[in-house]
């Protein structure tokens, strides 16, 4: 099997999954603050399954809207999407997608991999729900998050001085204090995210934890 097969195989079984998971949340979950600041939950499932959704013209189209502002156009499809669809069918866009092709232009399957992982990790962490992310699809994800790749440089996180250590994965990031936690935690901080209090530790883990 080539690598391109492994990788849309771990896709498709990952949004399957998550999907599953999805179905069974309750409807007020569907409303509640996901990690992506001022997105709720179904603003996020939106936003996951835009690539499925929208054509080549219908992406450009909405990027005139936002003034070619990448940020600004998926913030307003997210918001506007999240309320135009029924929690069921944001859920059913998951499952009847899970072997989509789509892809960011110029890159590898490890990019949609890893927005399916990441905006995943939004929902179930900002819920405190106990998900864990398969280990051989989060190395994946991780082998390609470095100090100089385009994702870690696209989300800005201020992650001087600090030394990310997995305790569940052999996995570091940076130079510095030592900050522990799961692996697919410190994802989420390498990709400006900050987390519920507990799971992180060291003397810098408050830099990287939610105030409330």
């Amino acid at each position: 099997m080539t690598e391109t097969a492994v990788l849309r195989r771990h896709i498709g079984a990952q949004r399957r999954e998550f999907a599953d998971l999805l179905d069974s949340l309750p409807g007020a979950s569907w409303e509640a603050p996901s990690l992506c600041a001022g997105w709720r939950v179904r603003d996020v499932v939106a936003h996951m399954t835009i690539g499925f959704r929208y054509s080549l013209p219908r992406f450009v189209l909405e990027m005139l809207k936002a003034r070619g502002n990448f940020n600004r156009m998926a913030d307003q499809t997210a918001r506007r999407d999240g309320s135009a669809f029924t929690p069921a069918e944001l859920a059913g866009l998951l499952h009847a997608n899970a072997d989509h092709p789509w892809k960011p232009p110029g890159s590898g399957y490890e990019a949609p991999l890893g927005h399916d992982i990441i905006h995943g990790l939004d929902i179930t962490v900002a819920l405190g729900l106990e998900y864990l992310v398969p280990p051989q699809r989060l190395a994946i994800v991780l082998a390609d998050t470095t100090p100089n790749s385009s994702s870690v440089k696209f989300f800005g996180a201020d992650l001087s001085g600090v030394r990310l250590a997995a305790t569940d994965l052999d996995f570091t990031f940076g130079t510095g204090a030592t900050v522990e936690g799961l692996a697919q935690d410190l994802l989420l901080v390498i990709c400006g995210r900050k987390l519920p209090a507990g799971r992180l530790r060291g003397e810098s883990a408050d830099r990287f934890t939610a105030t409330s």
